[in-house]
């Protein structure tokens, strides 16, 4: 029903053109046409031709705006909230000053019309483009501040995230991605991207295959469409390091760092940037374990101490079995006698079950 409305719309703006050309010649009077022909032709001429238009043309051209229309509908989808009230700002701003300068030209007939029209048109689309590169830099962020105060002064769904090289290679943030749990956008510095492709190129084997593994789980990540990604040039103008840079880019952009970096994780809290590490996430979510639980170990290798056999669980906790040395490659039945955690994790202490 809109198509055909739409359809309609423009065929008859097509034949209000052509009659009012038409109009214009027969009252010219150029080829004596007014002498021939009754004042009404230009009226059916112009019925005609919009008919003909309608049942021809009209369609294709409806098409084409229904395409265009659907293609900035997935645009604006895709766009953040923040990234929508720039691009609106901008806009705005820039039609403002268009308007103003139109003012002054507005008195010159058609001519100042037709600048002013000019005028709307370029100031708009530039206030589009400036304001989408500046989105980071502009006050309109204040308002997405604002409504997460309102949800909660701890409200972190929105904010995005930047990864480090450290997080990147780990490469466990590529499953984190996938289930769904990190909300907001993910960003990938230009300086950190830099540093994976300076350690593929590295001479080293070992630094050579983890640059090279992280620029492999970047181009997944990049494929996975549940969390939008995006590469960010950030530069300052003094010289910096790069984790320096990682904090000044989440002060600026109001952002957390993503890191599995121990030394970062603490600079970042002394400046105040909020910093999610994923091995204090792996830490968080393993399976309680408590003194006088059973559990089915593979006893590994021999322990630091005289008879100790190690174990390990499938999230790498290891586990220590006392007496379990002349059990090595055995899979045997244990019982917890206690649970230490230390600052490089969780250590099990059990024995033999009877």
């Amino acid at each position: 029903m809109l198509k055909r409305l739409l359809e309609l719309v423009v065929s008859i703006a097509f034949g209000t053109a052509v009659y009012l050309v038409t109009d214009m010649i027969y009252n010219a009077n150029f080829t004596q046409l007014s002498t021939i022909l009754p004042s009404y032709v230009t009226i059916v001429c112009g019925a005609v031709f919009g008919i003909i238009f309608f049942f021809l043309v009209a369609h294709f051209i409806s098409d084409a705006i229904f395409h265009k229309m659907d293609t900035m509908e997935t645009k604006l989808v895709r766009m953040s909230l923040k990234e929508l009230l720039a691009s609106l700002t901008g806009v705005f701003i820039g039609l403002v000053i268009a308007n103003l300068i139109g003012i002054a030209i507005s008195g010159y007939g058609i001519i100042g019309t037709s600048i002013t029209v000019v005028l709307n048109i370029m100031f708009g689309y530039m206030g589009l483009r400036v304001a989408r590169r500046k989105k980071d830099e502009i006050g309109v962020g204040s308002l997405i501040s604002f409504t997460e105060n309102a949800r909660g002064k701890n409200a972190t769904s929105g904010k995005p995230k930047i990864l480090d090289t450290s997080v990147i290679i780990d490469g466990r943030i590529l499953d984190l991605l996938k289930t769904g749990f990190i909300e907001g956008k993910i960003i990938i510095p230009n300086f950190v991207l830099e540093e994976l492709r300076h350690i593929a190129d590295s001479a080293d084997s070992l630094k050579r295959n983890r640059g090279r593994r992280g620029l492999d789980i970047l181009n997944e990540i990049q494929k996975q469409t549940s969390v939008k990604v995006e590469i960010v040039d950030f530069n300052t103008k003094e010289e910096m390091e790069v984790d320096s840079k990682l904090l000044k880019m989440a002060e600026k952009l109001d952002a957390f760092v993503m890191t599995n970096d121990f030394n970062l994780n603490k600079v970042a809290e002394f400046q105040g940037v909020r910093v999610l590490n994923i091995n204090e996430l792996s830490n968080a979510i393993k399976p309680v374990v408590l003194p006088g639980e059973d559990m089915q170990v593979t006893v590994i290798k021999s322990g630091k101490e005289y008879g100790q056999g190690v174990a390990y669980l499938n999230d790498g906790t290891m586990i220590v079995v006392e007496g379990g040395s002349k059990y090595i490659g055995e899979t045997i039945k244990v019982i917890v006698t206690s649970v230490l955690q230390t600052a490089a994790g969780r250590m099990i202490f059990a024995k033999k079950k009877d």
